[in-house]
């Protein structure tokens, strides 16, 4: 339960963040994220912000996510740069990047993977995520994305997210 409570504290205060940049004139966008995990099998929520763009069609959006199942609660901070392929927003456009993830583990189960650990534990892990997706812009300026997460080195196998970016 003290991991469901700080990872929902760590959400809210990362859309306050975003929100209170929104004067930046660097700021491009917040919003919400959600999706299915596996290995752990999880479903997953969370929040982003997109920083735009540092390079030519490379941008910086870090997200934070809860992730509920497999008697595992998972929080992931993830830091990624993306590229993205096309410059016109009315078309869908992929894109692909990575970076690092910090997940923070609580474990709810008895004997967790074999290991004889019988009582409730916490593990924090860092790992590599290789993300890709497809996003278009929307009326207003928002976007809508839909991607892929492989995870490696301590990090979830496999993520698939919906969200939306905000303007």
């Amino acid at each position: 339960m003290r991991m469901v409570r700080l990872s929902l504290a760590v959400i809210l205060l990362s859309v306050l963040a975003a929100r209170a940049s929104a004067q930046d004139p660097g700021y491009k966008g917040w919003g919400p994220r959600v999706g299915i995990t596996l290995d752990p099998d999880q479903i997953h929520l969370g929040a982003h912000v997109d920083f735009g763009h540092f390079a030519e069609h490379v941008r910086f959006q870090p997200s934070i996510e809860a992730g509920f199942g497999d008697d595992v609660i998972l929080g992931a901070f993830q830091f990624d740069a993306v590229y993205r392929f096309r410059t016109a927003w009315e078309a869908w456009s992929p894109y692909l990047g990575g970076g690092p993830v910090l997940a923070i583990v609580d474990f709810d189960h008895d004997d967790v993977h074999g290991r004889g650990l019988d009582d409730d534990h916490t593990e924090t892990e860092a790992g590599l995520n290789i993300v890709g997706g497809i996003e278009r812009g929307l009326s207003g300026g928002d976007r809508f994305f839909l991607e892929a997460r492989i995870g490696l080195i301590d990090a979830p196998d496999l993520k698939f997210t919906a969200g939306w970016t905000f303007f």
